[in-house]
């Protein structure tokens, strides 16, 4: 049909500008000269321009036009696939969503955004909020206007939301968020309060080595290295530009050994998901992800389910070993995975166990939720912070570096990204469920070093679909049950209710009835 090839080579070309992009932002954060922040911010200006002039030019409104009702979303053509209809519904949301915002705004965000890192990392670096406030300031005024030019229903952050992860509502974070601090916190609490010997996991680690052990679980995966590379940043990242371009980052801790493995587990399962969408529809929605909450639930999925696994390690922990010899002769693996399992309140997200990491993002969506609609002013926020760090974990940074200033997301204007991480842990979850029912011998397959199987199975039911479905189609399509949070903390109840037994057996045991 030529009116749709119309609307895919156009959209192509926007996405390659947006690839273009996002090598850009890659090199910001990589290789570029501090100096040389004054011109990237040009560029990325230049860029956001181009990109936002391409998405919403007349050619692609009159070809989008000849075969869906812009305004209504009626389709004008009943000769249409539901993989072409599906482009057409994304395509027509996409382009009512960049025609909201003038190109005046959309170019000074960018600008803004990309200045704001820069103060940002520098910020961080020197301990100093106040340096960070003003274009903090500047963003969150950005965002509301943002909101009022996409335009909501209930509340503000609903538009900023529905950005990152299509259809969700501010209500519907907030219903959630309540069920799993209200199931979770009273399980840390028991848990948290027994003491794990996790001392062997701090020391000096070479960056070499843990570089090299880290390469041999990109191998495991599956991580492409013809098309992918992995560097260092001060926040771990991925990203793509194109299937055949999905680059990962990672940041070496010194003296802790886990930090840099779970950092290259959750951006190679960023990666593997841009490497596995289908390239013969890039540049339309069939080859994009779905969503940042499904982005993160791949992510998860590798870091948690897989890589803090005993499969994971029966097969892993002989290979760490031997990359770091005499380490851990005396330290049994029942040892190894209590200890990288161990549920401990701790002031960094990216750094946290499994049962605490909900409450960082819970924490970070009402600070979010209150800046947007005013409740709460940016001078404010480092009190804000450390009283919500006490009430949820017990604890208070020292400083605004391990506290507010801890993640790069609200530098890039990215409000209403964070509820994607905890809403990325429910999909998993839900994923995982029906995954397990169709691989019931997957643990002794991972305990003897095989994952391949692991990737067909989420190339099969979530990477090839791109965008055909919404979010809770796929996650139905894939499972053949409706979406719900019990999975995630059946999950959570039972591994660390098996592990720590809440009253911490198995340190009394020496592990007789370790299982997985």
């Amino acid at each position: 049909m030529k009116e749709f090839q119309k609307l895919n080579d156009l959209s192509k070309h926007a996405r390659i500008l947006q690839g273009i992009t996002s090598v850009l932002d890659w090199d910001q954060e990589t290789y570029m000269p501090s100096g040389s922040i004054g011109i990237r911010s040009q560029q990325l200006e230049t860029m956001a321009e181009l990109i936002h002039k391409e998405k919403t030019s007349k050619k692609f409104a009159n070809a989008l036009g000849q075969l869906i009702d812009i305004k209504s979303g009626k389709l004008k053509s009943h000769a249409l696939s539901p993989e072409k209809i599906a482009c057409l519904n994304e395509w027509r949301r996409d382009y009512l969503h960049d025609t909201s915002l003038p190109s005046k705004f959309v170019k000074e965000f960018a600008k803004v955004s990309s200045q704001a890192i820069s103060a940002w990392r520098s910020a961080k670096k020197e301990n100093a909020f106040q340096q960070f406030a003003p274009y903090l300031d500047r963003i969150i005024q950005l965002n509301r206007e943002k909101a009022e030019y996409l335009g909501y229903k209930d509340h503000p952050y609903d538009a900023l939301l529905d950005h990152f992860e299509p259809n969700l509502t501010t209500q519907e974070v907030s219903q959630l968020f309540n069920k799993l601090r209200i199931q979770l916190t009273p399980l840390i609490k028991q848990i948290a309060a027994q003491p794990v010997n996790d001392d062997f996991l701090y020391g000096e680690w070479p960056v070499d080595k843990q570089m090299s052990f880290g390469q041999k679980i990109l191998d495991a995966m599956g991580y492409d290295m013809t098309k992918g590379r992995i560097d260092f940043s001060t926040h771990p990242f991925s990203s793509a530009s194109h299937p055949t371009d999905s680059r990962i980052t990672t940041r070496i801790h010194p003296r802790d050994l886990t930090s840099n493995i779970f950092a290259i587990l959750h951006e190679a399962g960023h990666a593997l998901y841009e490497m596995g969408l289908p390239q013969e529809h890039y540049g339309t929605p069939l080859g994009e992800s779905r969503s940042l909450g499904v982005h993160e639930s791949q992510s998860r999925w590798w870091e948690t389910r897989i890589g803090m696994s005993v499969p994971f390690w029966n097969y892993f922990y002989p290979i760490l070993k031997e990359t770091f010899p005499g380490k851990f002769d005396s330290i049994p693996l029942e040892a190894f995975y209590l200890a990288i399992n161990k549920v401990k309140p701790s002031l960094i997200r990216i750094e946290a166990d499994e049962m605490t990491y909900p409450l960082h993002v819970i924490l970070r969506f009402e600070i979010e939720k209150s800046l947007i609609e005013e409740s709460l002013n940016v001078r404010d926020i480092p009190e804000a912070w450390n009283a919500k760090m006490q009430e949820y974990f017990g604890i208070t940074p020292e400083n605004n570096a391990e506290g507010c200033l801890q993640d790069i997301h609200w530098s890039m204007g990215a409000f209403g990204y964070f509820p994607t991480y905890t809403m990325g842990n429910l999909y998993s979850a839900h994923l995982f469920e029906a995954f397990e029912q169709e691989n019931p011998q997957w643990e002794q397959r991972v305990s003897l070093g095989q994952f391949d199987f692991i990737k067909r199975w989420l190339e099969d039911n979530i990477y090839r679909h791109g965008k055909r479905y919404t979010t809770k189609e796929l996650l139905f399509e894939a499972t053949g049950k409706e979406f719900s949070e019990k999975p995630y903390l059946e999950y959570l109840k039972n591994k660390y209710g098996k592990l720590y037994s809440f009253r911490l057996k198995a340190r009394n045991s020496n592990f007789k009835n370790f299982s997985a």
